[in-house]
């Protein structure tokens, strides 16, 4: 009887224990990155965010991500297989993704899902991006301030509402300092193809641009910048992160993207069940949006008056989107004394006065 009463006691604690193993199994967090990861760019500066995150929260997560896949029909087969697979957490973080996103969820309603840059939601799907446009402004009112040749070249990835947004947001600073400014585009509609990227920007460089930035993910404008420096005296702004190592001498300064913060916080709310959407869109005063360090080539009064006007958006009394904003063909978009909405800039289908480019047709 005793021994039968030890193996019953034997089998308990074995069962106690292996459900205490399989509690404290830390969760899996799947990522979908658009392109390589590379050392500079939008994905680098989200799979930075992805190993804060997993440092922070050490033993309870565990993370995998899935690099250069395609928008579209092989986006949802990565995202079904990374849910079958055991993530419980998935972000996405391509506008592409949105819609493949939308109908896996549906499928894995127990899976938890954020998607990057869109506009769709649901009851087990969350949506997240950054107010770039806050540092498209101030490094607009450099290159404004900076600019010899009074051209600016915009290398542009797709026609939707945030590159366009921060298109004219760039456009917007330039003109508050230099009336007689203009945005030239080219569209490449990648996200990261170095080799289109780079003659865009030879291009606009040929067309009189001195200062040139982009809306896509490899460092090979700002390089065409670095390239062209000493012979044409160009400028480049990096986008996503600060590719001041691929542009030593021609990036003046940059807008970066930083999530780590929001992947901690948000993966903590999952995991203490306390998420109940998400619908994020931080900016400066949130700190996902921040400056490149300015070059020592950026005149010291205009640096003072960068941190200024960043301190202006922080507090609110900087809106770069405040009327009048009046587009190409004198419409005004948004009265004075007025900021531009959340949903209107959104749905920002055209440009804006100081864009000199065409806006494309669908």
């Amino acid at each position: 009887m005793k021994t039968r009463n030890l193996a019953l006691a034997t089998l308990a604690g074995a069962v106690l224990c292996s459900t205490a193993l399989t509690a404290a199994e830390p969760v899996k967090v799947g990522f979908v990155y658009v392109s390589p990861v590379g050392d500079a760019g939008w994905t680098y500066q989200h799979d930075l965010g992805r190993k804060q995150m997993e440092a922070a929260l050490k033993g309870q997560v565990t993370t995998k991500f899935i690099e250069n896949v395609p928008e579209g029909a092989d986006a949802e087969r990565i995202i079904r297989q990374l849910a079958q697979d055991g993530n419980q957490i998935i972000f996405t973080t391509s506008f592409g993704y949105m819609n493949p996103t939308e109908k896996v969820s549906k499928t894995f309603p127990k899976v938890t899902f954020f998607h990057a840059t869109g506009y769709k939601s649901g009851a087990n799907m969350g949506i997240y991006n950054a107010r770039f446009y806050e540092g498209r402004y101030l490094n607009g009112v450099i290159a404004g301030k900076m600019s010899k040749t009074n051209v600016a070249g915009y290398v542009a990835a797709f026609p939707i509402p945030e590159v366009v947004m921060g298109i004219n947001a760039f456009a917007r600073g330039m003109k508050s300092v230099n009336p007689k400014a203009e945005v030239r585009v080219i569209w490449v509609n990648s996200w990261f193809d170095p080799g289109k990227e780079r003659e865009a920007a030879m291009t606009l460089i040929a067309q009189g641009a001195d200062m040139i930035t982009h809306h896509t993910d490899s460092t090979a404008v700002v390089q065409a910048a670095e390239e062209k420096h000493k012979e044409k005296g160009t400028w480049a702004f990096s986008y996503h992160s600060d590719m001041a190592k691929y542009g030593p001498t021609a990036q003046l300064s940059g807008t970066t993207h930083v999530w780590g913060e929001f992947y901690i916080r948000t993966i903590k709310e999952v995991l203490d069940k306390k998420w109940k959407g998400t619908n994020v869109w931080g900016g400066m005063k949130e700190g996902m949006i921040q400056l490149a360090p300015m070059s020592k080539s950026v005149p010291a009064d205009l640096q003072k008056q960068i941190v200024k006007l960043e301190g202006e958006i922080k507090t609110g009394k900087l809106h770069p989107f405040a009327g009048p904003v009046v587009d190409q063909e004198g419409k005004e978009r948004v009265a004075k004394g007025k900021n531009m909405s959340d949903s209107d800039m959104n749905a920002m289908n055209y440009y804006v006065q100081g864009v000199a480019s065409a806006f494309p047709k669908n």
